[in-house]
């Protein structure tokens, strides 16, 4: 999905009026302090430039994470979320993907840093209604206390920021929150998995129901050494190559999420865990079931299925098992 471009447009124009020097150098910096000082529940943004950098480096990846995340999960509900508890906002990416997907009614965005929340704001200002008008309140999800609830709850990026033993608590008071559906999303690299293999184990606990990606509630099968992850494509900007110092037209994010309801509903038969390795005549998928994990070779003889296989990506539902 395309990063909005309103919402490119009003960043690039913020970043003219401060100047793109100073903010290669908040970019460098800040992506420094989130390597360093993530998962210790530190104050990482503490500056309206360092917002705007953060703004014009991670929000066309945020927003193409949870935007993947929501399309692979939204068609397994019976009902679209129309209300939206952003938990951990930033400048609120997750928000404008949930809004290009849904037809959202409410939109209250959770954000502890100040900078981050007034960026977040002016940035909707310029977006459509349901944006427009959303509700930004200053609170920290390592908080105590219940949260507004929602009928989609959304949590992009933050367990990673919080000390380990801060989040069977906010995994609770997220849970709680959301009426419909939860959804995590965190880096797709080993730590980020880690984080959300163990978030899932305590929300199944909680009884919340597993839509996506898993095909199934049982232990992950996945070897000690291996780690669950999906991608997608982010087109990159002119500005967003200054910033990062790169000329490649885009960058490909690496995510995790997991996605739970409150109602059962039909989950994927298998998901694809690779990217399929295409031969003539033949594409091999590497697949999640309930059962175990394998390769799954299909053939043109397999007629549909083989169509299904043509079209399908990592992170994919596929309509067979092993």
């Amino acid at each position: 999905m395309e990063f909005p471009l309103p919402l490119r447009m009003s960043i690039e124009q913020k970043a003219q009026d401060t100047g793109t020097a100073s903010l290669t150098k908040e970019a460098q910096d800040l992506s420094l302090r989130y390597r360093g000082e993530s998962g210790h529940g530190k104050r990482l943004v503490t500056s309206d430039r360092q917002a705007l950098a953060y703004a014009a480096v991670r929000m066309p990846a945020t927003f193409g994470a949870v935007a993947s995340a929501l399309e692979h999960t939204l068609p397994l509900l019976a009902r679209s979320p129309a209300t939206l508890l952003d938990v951990g906002a930033g400048t609120g990416a997750a928000c404008w993907a949930a809004d290009a997907l849904l037809d959202l009614e409410s939109v209250v965005c959770l954000e502890r840093e100040p900078y981050m929340a007034q960026l977040g704001q002016a940035l909707m200002a310029g977006g459509p209604a349901a944006l427009q008008n959303a509700r930004w309140l200053s609170s920290d999800i390592a908080e105590r206390g219940p949260l507004p609830r929602a009928q989609l709850v959304a949590a992009s990026y933050v367990l990673g920021e919080m000390r380990p033993e801060e989040r069977p608590a906010a995994l609770s008071r997220l849970w709680d929150a959301a009426e419909s559906l939860l959804l995590l999303v965190e880096p797709g690299t080993p730590e980020g998995f880690r984080q959300l293999k163990e978030a899932r184990a305590f929300l199944l606990g909680q009884k919340a129901v597993l839509l996506a990606p898993c095909p199934h509630e049982n232990a992950c099968p996945l070897p000690p050494d291996d780690w669950c992850h999906f991608t997608c494509r982010v087109a990159r900007s002119r500005l967003h190559r200054q910033l990062k110092g790169g000329e490649a037209p885009y960058e490909d994010e690496k995510f995790c999420y997991l996605a739970f309801s409150r109602e059962k509903a039909p989950r994927a038969a298998a998901r694809i865990l690779r990217h399929p390795q295409i031969e003539s005549g033949r594409i091999t998928l590497r697949l999640c079931t309930p059962d175990r994990i394998g390769d799954l070779p299909v053939r043109k003889r397999d007629g549909s299925l083989f169509k299904a296989a043509r079209k399908a990506n990592c992170g994919d539902a596929f309509p067979s098992e092993i």
